[in-house]
């Protein structure tokens, strides 16, 4: 086997398990420890895994600040309403539903409206208050605290303590990325993690809106885990090596 072909499996493994070992790759490959530890050099150095004691990690691009929410909301219009529209098949009248803060939840709130749907909506996402007019069957508690521009909403201590009078049965939560090795789920903003976490502690069902992407991407601060999602909601079914990650967690994919 070439040297090329061997650093193209070593990140196909990389691709679908998220780490390899040195020892592994020794042996699969037929090589010496050292040799494999050369070609782990050669593919750190061209920023294509990072070496850890004993073997590698893949790299994932870490978000460290998010676009603020009117911008999200114009970008991937298209891929999101198909999210959005997903969700609004699982609100059903007399819900008590929380939106959190994100660029999907705007859209879906647009849904919601335009069909008139008769649910109590609790959200700390403060754009939406725009779409709102009278007569409406749709009932609305915003929650309050320290708005931030990047999330489009009010987060941090304040917002808990109100998010913990409520209660909810169902609760759509977004998120900056999710780690299939070891199934975390993250955020960009410590104040936001905090929020989130509250959010799903009144909630009897908790979803999680992620598009595709949020699988090669991280975040900062980590707020849960992948298998305390009742189902994953996202636009297509991800990728075969996506898909073999996922079915170590007890989560629907939808």
């Amino acid at each position: 086997m070439f040297i090329e072909e061997r650093h193209k499996h070593i990140l196909d493994l990389l691709t679908k398990n998220g780490k390899v070992l040195v020892k592994d790759l020794s042996l699969r490959f037929g090589v010496s420890e050292s040799m494999i530890r050369k070609d782990l050099q050669v593919l750190e150095k061209n920023n294509l895994l990072q070496r850890t004691y004993g073997g590698a990690i893949s790299i994932k691009r870490t978000l460290v600040n998010a676009e603020k929410l009117y911008t999200r909301v114009e970008k991937d219009i298209d891929l999101k309403m198909i999210i959005a529209k997903k969700i609004y098949k699982l609100i059903y009248d007399k819900d008590t539903v929380f939106l959190d803060t994100s660029s999907i939840s705007y859209l879906l709130t647009k849904l919601l409206i335009q069909n008139n749907k008769d649910i109590t909506l609790i959200t700390n996402m403060v754009e939406i208050s725009s779409l709102l007019h009278l007569d409406l069957k749709l009932k609305v508690i915003f929650i309050g605290g320290d708005y931030n521009s990047f999330v489009g909403g009010n987060i941090g201590f304040h917002s808990i303590e109100q998010i913990k009078l409520y209660r909810c049965n169902k609760a759509f939560l977004g998120c900056s990325g999710i780690d299939l090795t070891n199934g975390t789920v993250s955020t960009c903003l410590s104040e936001d993690a905090g929020t989130k976490k509250a959010i799903m502690s009144i909630s009897k069902e908790s979803y999680l809106m992620a598009p595709n992407e949020r699988f090669k991407l991280d975040g900062t601060f980590n707020f849960s885990n992948i298998s305390d999602f009742h189902s994953i909601i996202t636009e297509v079914e991800p990728d075969t090596n996506i898909l073999t990650l996922l079915n170590q967690y007890d989560v629907i994919l939808l």
